[in-house]
């Protein structure tokens, strides 16, 4: 029965926006208004429904490392300390706390007001069963957030020690993600493996129920009053609900949205943007997300991509502004840097400096004795130059079509792209099979590059260096960037490991990602975390 009544939920959003759509080729946003103004009524004061592109791996926020299940479990768990938008920190659920001289201890002193939403309490015995529990899970974003986490200890009922192997400075940008989040020690128990589909934390809304492909429910936790810092709402949430539609379809998603049967969307598409802003009835936010830019990374242990040369040709063949021009309509930014903008240590001396030549990518192509065969397809020793451009996102952010531009502009060069596009990705970078591999991430620290670039960070031990790169200096100055307290020499770190990837042509960064949202304006409220993340816990909608 729920399954017919989503089908036929999403067959009338379709047809919604397929109206839009047409009104909108024909030049006018009447109809949208009028269609908009209709369904905002059907929504209920104390509800948000909001509509997920995709489906989230895990609620489990020790086991996950996708970006939509921190939009979900956000919401779930609370953290220990809150970063702010200048990248300082507060408290949260730890009141205070302490860093030794030597930068490999950290104390913190815990709320005694806080229960989980299991009725159980919140102390530092629930804090360190949940390191425990990331340690023996190995999975997602979490063990990397920790660094060289050692253990933790437990120095009364409300103080608890972090111990680390050596100093680690993003510790407390980690500790404020999601991804360690807080979580019920009773319930990863009661759970074990499926933990993740029934989650218990501190924050503001109770998990309630997941519809596999269909929807995730929460409700509002009557008894919060311990939020973040950055919040106004200093009780329990204003929703008595959040439900998250996972609706896939881009057209169906934003549908949902005009038609009234949700109050809000994500991922809006850049050729939908005008038309919704036009709309008396919604209203179009974004976010730019912190971490690293959409970037094309290469594999630079196989030949001939392990000269530098022969990655520059391919840098200078590649227009990226035509790309991001062509396919997100001036609602993208375009990247310079493999960091995002809003990072410390973004060097914005890169901007402008990379510009398409495609005479000197030939010059480089000849000078390595690669030469156009009859088909015009470079030859040398009697093997044609092949990339294998190895793409994960099919249905995100128009990457498939990047890479069809790629293809075609590094044709002129007498570069032939073989694409595969998949989302099984596994196995050809376990091989190595794949010479570019594009990837963008979510952190709001330039730690992020040491997963990118270590030498240790290989995808076969659970790293993403698809770089493959591996360089003692630049390992020297990642682990010199993880342990400088200074934030200005730690500015002049990233700074020259930003400029050695373009100078070496190790990443060409594309851009940078706006989350973008489709509410009704009846939805007030809704802010965006550091990461570029929607937050719920001060939503109100009006009447």
């Amino acid at each position: 029965m729920e399954k017919k009544q989503t089908k036929k939920w999403l067959q009338s959003t379709a047809i919604t926006l397929a109206a839009a759509l047409l009104l909108a080729g024909c030049g006018t946003d009447q109809g949208q208004g009028t269609s908009s103004a209709q369904a905002v009524s059907a929504g209920s004061a104390s509800e948000l429904t909001y509509a997920l592109a995709t489906s989230p791996d895990s609620l489990d926020a020790g086991a996950s490392g996708f970006a939509v299940s921190h939009r979900v479990f956000r919401n779930i768990f609370d953290s220990l300390v809150s970063q702010q938008k200048d990248g300082t920190f507060q408290p949260w659920l730890a009141t205070g706390w302490k860093k030794s001289e030597d930068g490999k201890t950290y104390t913190f002193t815990l709320r005694q007001d806080v229960t989980f939403q299991d009725g159980t309490k919140f102390n530092a015995e629930a804090v360190k069963a949940n390191f425990d529990h990331i340690y023996s899970g190995g999975r997602g974003q979490s063990i990397a957030l920790l660094g060289p986490f050692q253990s933790a200890e437990v120095v009364d009922e409300y103080t608890i020690k972090i111990i680390l192997s050596k100093p680690f400075e993003p510790l407390l940008s980690g500790l404020s993600s999601g991804f360690l989040g807080i979580s019920s020690p009773k319930a990863i128990q009661e759970f074990g493996d499926q933990y993740g589909k029934h989650p218990v934390g501190t924050g503001p809304f109770k998990f309630v129920k997941w519809s596999e492909n269909d929807e995730i429910v929460l409700e509002k936790n009557p008894d919060y009053k311990w939020g973040p810092p950055t919040a106004e709402n200093k009780g329990p949430s204003h929703l008595d609900k959040l439900i998250f539609k996972i609706i896939p379809e881009e057209a169906t998603r934003i549908g949902s949205v005009q038609s009234g049967q949700g109050l809000a969307a994500e991922t809006v598409p850049p050729q939908l943007i005008s038309a919704l802003q036009n709309d008396e009835k919604l209203k179009v936010d974004q976010s730019i997300t912190n971490g690293t830019a959409f970037s094309l990374y290469f594999n630079t242990k196989n030949e001939p991509w392990n000269d530098v040369k022969a990655r520059k040709a391919v840098h200078l063949a590649i227009d990226v502004d035509t790309i991001v021009n062509t396919l997100y309509l001036g609602t993208y930014q375009r990247a310079w840097s493999p960091l995002t903008p809003g990072m410390l240590g973004y060097d914005v001396t890169l901007e402008n400096k990379l510009a398409p030549d495609v005479a000197k990518a030939n010059q480089y192509l000849d000078e390595l004795g690669w030469k156009k065969g009859a088909d015009g397809i470079r030859e040398k020793d009697g093997k044609k130059l092949i990339i294998r451009y190895l793409e994960p996102s099919p249905n995100r952010e128009k990457r498939n079509d990047i890479a069809a531009i790629v293809q075609q502009q590094l044709k002129q060069i007498g570069v032939q792209v073989n694409l595969t596009i998949t989302k099984d990705t596994n196995t050809p970078i376990s091989k190595g099979e794949y010479d570019i591999f594009g990837n963008s991430q979510v952190k709001a620290d330039p730690d992020i590059l040491t997963n990118l670039l270590r030498s240790d960070r290989m995808f076969t031990k659970g790293g993403t260096n698809w770089a493959q790169l591996s360089d003692p200096n630049i390992d020297k100055l990642l682990e010199q960037g993880s342990s400088e307290s200074d934030p200005e020499k730690r500015k002049a770190i990233y700074t020259k490991i930003q400029q050695y990837m373009i100078e070496n042509a190790i990443a060409l960064p594309i851009y940078v990602f706006p989350y973008t949202v489709a509410h009704s304006k009846s939805v007030e409220g809704l802010k965006f975390d550091l990461l570029g993340y929607p937050q719920f816990y001060d939503v109100q909608i009006r009447n």
